[in-house]
């Protein structure tokens, strides 16, 4: 799920998804799953818990998301508002004899991508945020989500280009959600906060670890690490795995913003399902991957 991004343009769908719930969050409900084909324990080996994601995968549903939770040795899977009965029940069709490990859970409103980010930033057509500021040698650049800088785009500081950031460097997406933006204007300042923190380096999540997220369209919230190792399915062939998931909540144009835990890097925002004034799940890209990927360390 992707947060969506904030833009005036009228075309492609795909340019305002990042994952946000167009309606109010309400307590997601799970719909329960047999569990006849269980091992002789009453549990789902490694193997199987694997096979069932990879038949959530192959099912091909967009407005879904699943993890594996190796606490409750289940597959839970998110459904948007969008999801039909006959969706779902082709996704446990896919899993054939381990449908069992699945826990599929009903979230109200539509799973989007959300363009938008720490601090404003904008292409001629959108408006993200920015991530967190990098160095590589003598060379500055801001990190935030691929699904941004898909096509890359130029940046700049507000929406009627009037001051110029920099190009894009860099952009993977789908797949992965990240992509890299190259500060060329020299007069525009990259220190190493997000805000008022200073972020000294960059850690991997886990689970129950206190996040905070910070965004160019509802500022600050916190909350807490759900799940690792997610994947979701934004539709339009759009799917991204490997997401931090979390219960801090986004809207549109939060997009490629900081996920940070105290001084720490932990993720750039992706998208997901809900609001700032009922709640929602949020999806981050690890930003330990961009980090490697590109070769840039924390300011």
């Amino acid at each position: 799920m992707r947060i969506k991004r904030t833009t005036p343009r009228t075309g492609t769908a795909r340019r305002t998804r990042l994952l946000a719930v167009t309606a109010g969050l309400a307590a997601a409900a799970a719909i329960a799953v047999p569990t006849a084909n269980a091992d002789s324990a009453g549990t789902f080996s490694e193997s199987r818990l694997s096979a069932a994601s990879d038949a959530v995968l192959d099912a091909d549903v967009a407005g879904t998301a699943w993890y594996i939770d190796k606490a409750s040795n289940d597959v839970v899977v998110s459904a948007d508002s969008t999801v039909s009965q006959a969706e779902i029940a082709r996704i446990k069709q896919a899993a054939g004899a381990n449908a069992g490990a699945l826990r599929v859970e009903r979230t109200p409103g539509k799973l989007s991508k959300l363009i938008s980010g720490g601090d404003a930033v904008y292409t001629s057509s959108w408006r993200c945020s920015a991530g967190f500021n990098v160095v590589s040698g003598s060379t500055y650049y801001f990190l935030t989500a691929g699904h941004c800088t898909e096509g890359n785009p130029a940046w700049y500081t507000s929406s009627s280009g009037g001051t110029s950031i920099g190009p894009t460097a860099g952009t993977s997406f789908p797949g992965n959600d990240y992509g890299i933006v190259r500060y060329s204007n020299t007069s525009i300042a990259h220190p190493g906060t997000v805000g008022s923190i200073d972020i000294t380096g960059a850690a991997n999540a886990s689970v129950g670890m206190s996040v905070t997220r910070r965004g160019s369209t509802t500022g600050t919230h916190s909350g807490s690490v759900t799940g690792l190792n997610a994947t979701v399915n934004y539709g339009g062939g759009d799917i991204v795995s490997g997401l931090i998931r979390t219960n801090v909540c986004a809207e549109p144009g939060d997009s490629g913003g900081p996920l940070y835990s105290g001084s720490l890097a932990v993720g750039l925002t992706s998208g997901g399902s809900g609001n700032c004034s009922s709640g929602g799940t949020t999806y981050f890209q690890p930003v330990t991957e961009a980090l490697s990927a590109y070769g840039v360390s924390i300011l």
